[in-house]
């Protein structure tokens, strides 16, 4: 889950004003440690991921997409399963 920029700057101006511990405010604002260790590191969300998809062949859902543009995730999901992860929907 992101958190909007504007909570993230809200937590760390509060943890500087009134001088709390990261475990204090995480539990203040319930979010977790790891998050505020993380904003105070860097406060702006990422906008990009460095990971490629990894079970879903990028190629045959642009094609598919191309063919079928006004299909719903699950009949695109229903049609993957029944074509096997080797061959498009026709």
């Amino acid at each position: 889950m992101t958190y909007p920029i504007l909570f993230r700057r809200k937590v760390l101006s509060v943890r500087e004003k009134e001088n709390l511990l990261i475990a204090q405010v995480a539990k203040r604002f319930g979010v977790g440690v790891a998050s505020v260790m993380r904003w105070i590191k860097t406060p702006d969300p990422r906008t990009t991921r460095n990971k490629s998809a990894t079970r879903i062949n990028m190629e045959m859902l642009a094609q598919d997409v191309k063919n079928y543009p006004d299909a719903y995730q699950y009949e695109r999901v229903r049609a993957y399963q029944a074509a096997g992860s080797q061959q498009a929907r026709h």
